[in-house]
This record gives C-alpha cells, sequence and structure tokens, in this order.
C-alpha cells in the first residue's frame, strides 16, 4: 500500500474525526467536528488518484456504472476501515471510515494449517502479502458472498519514510506521485469553502477531471463527430460545441470549457470537414440561402441530438443538444411526485415553464411518458426537432417534426384536431397562430401540453397575452382563464456537491381565484394567491429552493443567486422557519376581485398574514 494512503488514513486516529475522503477533481480531506478540512491544497488529478490506490483494495472498489456502492467493511493494510465508493463519470470518490472487516476470502481446499485463533497460515491464491481470511462462521461471514479476488501488497516494514521504496517489499511498490500531501491542514480556506472551489461541499470537476463514463487515463480530444459526441455523452454533458477557430467544448453542468485541458482551435477547414458531412443536399441549400439550419441527428450509441449549424463571422458553427436516449420519469428527475396529477385532466393547458436550457423538454417528456404508460390514448406530439423518442407502451404515440413531417406547428395543429387525438404536446409555444390553436384545441376537449421559455408563472401568462394585439387581449385573457390547468415553471441548479443540478420548480393550478385575476389582469395578486394556495397543489419557488437547501441538495448561496426575494428568504435560511404554511380553503379561494392590496404588499416585504 502506498505511503501517502496510510498517512491519509493515520488521520482517522485524530480526535473528532470521523471520515476521510479521496476522489479525483477534489482535495484530500477529512472531516472533524462536522467541518471539512483540506489536505491538499489542489485536487487530485485521475493519474494522481490512480496512483494513491493501486495495489490497495479501493482500486477493485470502483463501480463499474455511475452510482454509490453500498457501504463495505474491508480491511487496508492492517487498518479496518468502511469504505463507501461512488462515481460519476470518471470522477470516483472512496468515503472511509473507522470499521472491522466487512467480508471474509474464503480459504481453497488445497489450503491447510490454521492458527490457533482460526486463521490460515498459507495465503489463498490470488492474496500476496495480505492476512489470511478467517474461517469462523460468524452471522456476518454468513450473508456475505464471495468477494472478488484482491491483490494486496504491503511492503516490508521499515524504518524509513513510508514514501521511500522498500528493497525487502514483495512486489516493486507503485511509482512515487507527483504531487506531495500536507501533513496539516491546508490554509486559508474556511470550513465552506475547503474541499470544494465553488460554494458547494464537495466541489466540481475540473476540466482536467470532467465527468466522463468510464475510469481511465486522460486521452487527447477526439478527432472524429462520432468520438467528440461519445465523449459529450460520457462526460454528462448537455451540449457540444464545434467552431471554426475555437477549441471543441462541452457544456457540463452550465459550465462550458475545452473538451480536453489544452485541446487546438479546429481550423476552417477541419469544422467543414466535421459538420458537412451531417447535412443533406436540400439542408446544404437551405444554410447557403438562410445562414442556418435546424435538424435532428441520431447520436451515436442512442438518443438524439437538437442541432443548430450555421455560418458566423469566423466560418462554420455546429451546436448540439443531447437529449437522452429514453423518456425519463418524474422521479428519476427529482421532481415533485404531484406533478403527474395535472396530466389526469381530460382537457386543458398544462405548460412547462423556464429559461432555455433548464430542462423543460425531458419534465415534458417526463409527463407525456405518464400517459404513455397508464392510459389508452392517442398522444400526437409536434416538435422541432424531435429530441426524445416514446417506446410503445398503453398510449398511441404520433410524433411529427417541423420539416420532415409538417410546414409549420400551426399547420401540424391544424391537421392534428381532424386526427381524433386525447393529447396534443407542442415542443414550444413560439407564435401567436400557435398559442390561438393551442387554446382552441384545449376548450374543444384535448389536453395540450406545451413548453415555453419564459421565467416564472406570471411572465408565462403575460407573455401568451402579448401575443396577441391590444383588441383582441380581453378575449384571450378569458379563453386562457378558461383553459389553463397548470404552468410548471423550473430552473436547474448546481447541486452542493458540484456533481449534478436539481430542478427548483413553481407551479399554479388554474383554480377559480386564479381565473378571476387573469380575466381582470390582477395578476399582481398571484404571489399573494400563491402564498395560500399549498391546499391546491401550488408551489412558490422560494419554497422549493428552501426545501431543497435544507435536505442539503443545494448551496443557500445558490439559493439566494437564483430567487427574486433575497431578504425573506434569508431570514428564513437564518431562522429556520418552516415556509409559508397553507391557508384554509376558504381563504384559498377568496374571489381574486377582493380587496388584496395588505396581503399583496406583506408578501412583498416578507410578512406574514396573521
Amino acid at each position: 500500500m502506498s505511503g501517502q494512503l496510510e498517512q491519509i488514513l493515520a488521520y482517522l486516529d485524530r480526535p473528532g474525526v470521523t471520515e476521510v475522503l479521496v476522489g479525483n477533481g477534489r482535495p484530500v480531506t477529512f472531516r472533524r467536528n462536522q467541518e471539512n478540512v483540506g489536505l491538499t491544497k489542489e485536487p487530485l488529478s485521475k493519474a494522481q488518484l490512480g496512483t494513491l490506490i493501486k495495489g490497495t483494495p479501493l482500486f477493485h472498489l470502483i463501480p463499474n456504472t455511475d452510482g454509490t456502492k453500498p457501504a463495505i467493511e474491508i480491511t487496508i493494510g492492517e487498518r479496518p476501515v468502511k469504505v463507501t465508493a461512488s462515481r460519476r463519470g470518471d470522477e470516483v470518490a472512496f468515503r472511509m471510515e473507522k470499521g472491522q472487516p466487512e467480508f471474509e476470502l474464503e480459504l481453497s481446499p488445497e489450503v491447510e494449517g490454521k492458527s490457533k485463533r482460526g486463521r490460515s497460515t498459507t495465503p489463498p491464491a490470488g492474496v500476496t502479502g495480505g492476512r489470511a481470511a478467517r474461517t469462523t462462521t460468524s452471522p456476518r461471514t454468513a450473508r456475505t458472498t464471495t468477494p472478488p479476488v484482491i491483490e494486496r501488497t504491503r511492503p516490508a516494514r521499515t524504518t524509513t519514510n513510508p514514501r521511500t521504496k522498500s528493497k525487502t517489499a514483495i512486489k516493486p511498490p507503485a511509482p512515487a506521485l507527483d504531487f506531495e500531501l500536507d501533513l496539516e491542514p491546508a490554509p486559508a480556506p474556511s470550513p465552506a469553502s475547503a474541499s470544494r472551489p465553488s460554494p458547494s461541499p464537495a466541489p466540481a470537476a475540473p476540466a482536467s477531471s470532467s465527468p466522463v463514463a468510464s475510469f481511465r487515463p486522460a486521452r487527447g480530444a477526439p478527432t472524429s463527430f462520432q468520438g467528440m459526441v461519445e465523449l459529450a455523452k460520457e462526460r454528462n454533458a448537455s451540449d457540444l460545441h464545434i467552431a471554426t477557430n475555437r477549441p471543441v467544448s462541452l457544456r457540463v453542468l452550465g459550465e462550458l470549457g475545452p473538451i480536453e485541458p489544452g485541446a487546438k482551435p479546429i481550423s476552417a477547414a477541419e469544422a467543414e470537414a466535421l459538420l458537412g458531412p451531417l447535412l443533406s443536399a436540400e439542408q446544404q441549400a437551405q444554410l447557403a440561402q438562410q445562414g442556418y439550419v435546424d435538424l435532428a441527428l441520431e447520436a451515436p450509441g442512442g438518443g438524439r441530438l437538437r442541432t443548430n449549424i450555421s455560418r458566423f463571422q469566423g466560418g462554420l458553427k455546429g451546436t448540439f443538444r443531447i437529449a437522452r436516449g429514453a423518456p425519463s420519469t418524474l422521479a428519476e428527475l427529482n421532481l415533485p411526485p404531484d406533478l403527474v396529477k395535472h396530466v389526469h385532466h381530460h382537457q386543458g393547458l398544462v405548460v412547462v415553464a423556464g429559461p432555455s436550457g433548464h430542462g423543460k423538454t425531458t419534465t415534458l417528456a417526463a409527463l407525456v411518458e405518464t400517459i404513455n404508460a397508464s392510459r389508452p390514448f392517442h398522444i400526437i406530439t409536434v416538435e422541432d426537432p424531435i429530441e426524445i423518442v416514446y417506446p410503445r407502451k398503453s398510449a398511441v404515440v404520433s410524433q411529427r417534426e417541423v420539416g420532415p413531417h409538417t410546414r409549420s406547428f400551426a399547420a401540424a395543429l391544424k391537421g392534428s384536431l381532424r386526427e381524433d387525438p386525447d393529447v396534443i404536446v407542442i415542443g414550444e409555444l413560439r407564435d401567436r397562430e400557435t398559442v390561438e390553436i393551442a387554446l382552441t384545441a384545449a376548450e374543444t376537449g384535448h389536453l395540450v401540453i406545451a413548453t415555453m421559455s419564459t421565467p416564472n408563472a406570471a411572465k408565462t401568462i403575460d407573455r401568451l397575452v402579448d401575443m396577441f394585439p391590444p383588441e383582441d387581449q380581453s378575449q384571450v385573457r378569458a379563453s386562457i382563464a378558461g383553459a389553463l390547468r397548470a404552468i410548471i415553471a423550473q430552473r436547474l441548479l448546481p447541486s452542493a456537491r458540484g456533481d449534478t443540478v436539481w430542478a427548483a420548480v413553481e407551479v399554479v393550478t388554474g383554480i377559480l381565484a386564479l381565473s378571476a385575476m387573469i380575466r381582470e389582469d390582477k395578476l399582481f395578486q398571484l404571489p399573494n394567491l400563491m402564498q395560500r394556495g399549498k391546499a391546491f397543489g401550488m408551489i412558490r419557488f422560494d419554497d422549493s429552493l428552501l426545501d431543497l437547501v435544507r435536505a442539503g441538495k443545494i448551496d443557500a448561496e445558490v439559493a439566494l443567486a437564483a430567487t427574486e426575494n433575497k431578504k425573506e428568504l434569508a431570514a428564513q435560511l437564518k431562522g429556520g422557519g418552516g415556509g409559508t404554511q397553507a391557508a384554509p380553503a376558504s381563504k384559498a379561494a377568496e374571489p381574486a376581485s377582493a380587496p388584496a392590496k395588505k396581503g399583496g404588499l406583506a408578501g412583498l416585504f416578507g410578512r406574514k398574514d396573521s
């Protein structure tokens, strides 16, 4: 076992230290008195972590797939530790605590001779220089399957520095690390930032250790389009950017960076060679005439790419949104399970809102998949382009793409009304004609589910109304008031561990009080209604942020940066308030025309109604 790992594990013997965390893309840290303290000043690279754990049982505990393995108690050297191994892409982490050996290696029949304490005097095959397994039949042994063969090598004991090579070692020790461990906690950083470069409990991976699908040494930037897409998918990137005179870039957890450290810009000829073959002759003509083209591509290994290829001052540019291969469930997306209620209406309009790039299409697909899996309906989708393909289940799903299958959203929607649909799914409400047909379909017995690039529920309603001329807006408000069933607005925020994102949601349900507000153009009263409307399934954005912070999923700094009511949220976080309680149904359903000025102003200044 490497001398550096021995030094790290020795911190478990210090007072107040409960665990040690080792992983690539993050500094080595230990937890003392509920605080993370850094042992190294810089994050470990993949090569450094590999050298650190080489020849130890930790190397064999690296998960094969993304996720966290159940905790297992093993012996590293002479020290029993309880290890929890986790992985996201090629970002691997080991959380180690004091423990007792959890599994026993089964002795082969050829092994003979045992000590008085029940230990074999001859090590079993595959174990070099390690302790032999116990042969007792404790309950722990009875419920444990045969473990993987673990090669344990340990240098002979010596009085010299453990970092020096021992001549009496059974096997040559691993090569020395190209970094030095600080034997005392790294100075300067505060407990909140000791183990991460960002305000999250665990750091986001730097560019040199971005999440990828396999734990392997760093490789050069891929030169083929397929290799770039595969690497982007491995790293859980949301977007791939290829542009002339720029390095190929990936957007991972909202951050855009080079595909590999030190990646060189691609030339105009290389950009043409990468992007040109993706277009058909018709698309090449459109690119030449209009300067851009939107299309969908099949991604290597499954899934689809929402693609935009355009020309800009520097040359040719391609942007690729990497979609999921199959629709997810609400549980997989960590969204409130009550959202499923909003697709059980037999008619009406449900809008999924949020800024661009914040998962609207993924949430929309999860809602549609809920219907697809449970109800024998005819679902018609109109998308530009088709990103997620729905599998065959209980429903019949007809997916149409603007361009190959129809001239426009409006044309497809007009035709869909004569195709006996139960549910109509619209990729995006972009223009007045599309909104008008969607409202007509929602009022005539169809459930319409659509997305809209707006930040919250109030802005969504305003945008729907403002698409129409002033003389028509009164009638449009009446149509929206009667058809609207729910608005689900979401925003993705980086996790506290820096390894994923969480969705903060705002939900407005189409109750009578909301309908009255929309008709009378009094949406300034909406915050007060949402404050009272939890009993009707409404969720305030600030309450969602508060729940995420208290669950340890996001940092308080991230929540405060996302909210528009910083003083109110800061007071709730500082005081530990439980958020706004639902008012009785009689109050929540008060007509919107009733005087609400006091309540509205109280909400603005963070005071609760008495």
